[in-house]
């Protein structure tokens, strides 16, 4: 026994060993944040407030803080993580096709809601960066903060904006979407399933798709559905709209 558990100790530190190593450290650090986050968004019984996503990044940002790592160098060991937005934004569509009659006999009513609720998101940060005096550049970022990060990223790039501060913008505002969402929802009174998926798709984009999945199975795939609208229409409009508006 004695043997066999010196044994296990010594493929521990070699796995330790392992993932200590560039650029596994920064991947190992995020998963180990992530479950961190998990423990103790379970232990406040899973609150609205408590988002796992908004314990992690706090975790991570103080880590690398204390140890004095800069972001570059740890994205450049975590970017394994930011490669997966993508298939998981498409694995998306299973609770969407799992809830196709619901989603087909509302699909006009949640295209024009979609589009509106995207709208008013790009209005109200470009209103902000305006009121606040921000510098072009920075009014550019706002503009997309609704939309999920690759996408938002890219639209940034492409009017002006600052790729970089575009995706701390989306994370802010899907935490606070996903956190505090549910919340003014039920002061609002909104009780169908699909206009609660509907207006968190749109406004917290991925993380309150999350949120929404974890709540009703008829919320995730409205949510998901309108995050993916919502994405597409403001690539196709936001440009154009941008150039108009900068004239």
């Amino acid at each position: 026994m004695a043997d066999a558990a010196a044994r296990a100790m010594i493929d521990l530190q070699e796995i330790w060993v392992y993932l200590a190593r560039d650029p596994l450290a920064a991947l190992t650090a995020t998963l180990l944040a992530w479950m961190a986050g998990l423990r103790l968004a379970a232990l406040c019984r899973w609150h609205p407030a408590a988002n796992p996503v908004l314990f992690a990044v706090a975790l991570l940002a103080g880590a690398l803080l204390l140890s004095g790592v800069e972001y570059r160098g740890y994205f450049q060991g975590a970017q394994f993580v930011h490669f997966l937005l993508g298939p998981a934004t498409v694995a998306l569509a299973v609770p969407l096709y799992r809830q196709w009659q619901h989603v087909r006999s509302s699909a006009l009513a949640a295209l024009v809601a979609t589009i509106a609720g995207g709208g008013v998101a790009a209005a109200v940060g470009v209103g902000i960066g305006l009121l606040l005096h921000a510098a072009p550049e920075v009014t550019a970022s706002l503009a997309p903060r609704s939309v999920t990060t690759p996408v938002a990223m890219g639209i940034a790039a492409q009017i002006g904006g600052l790729p970089g501060l575009t995706a701390a913008l989306v994370l802010a505002s899907g935490v606070t979407g996903a956190t505090l969402g549910p919340t003014i929802l039920n002061w609002a009174r909104v009780k169908d399933w699909r206009a609660r998926g509907l207006a968190m798709g749109t406004a917290a984009h991925g993380l309150g798709t999350a949120r929404a999945i974890s709540v009703n199975a008829t919320a995730g795939a409205f949510s998901g559905l309108a995050m993916g609208l919502n994405a597409l229409a403001t690539a196709l409009l936001l440009p154009l709209l941008w150039q108009i508006f900068m004239r």
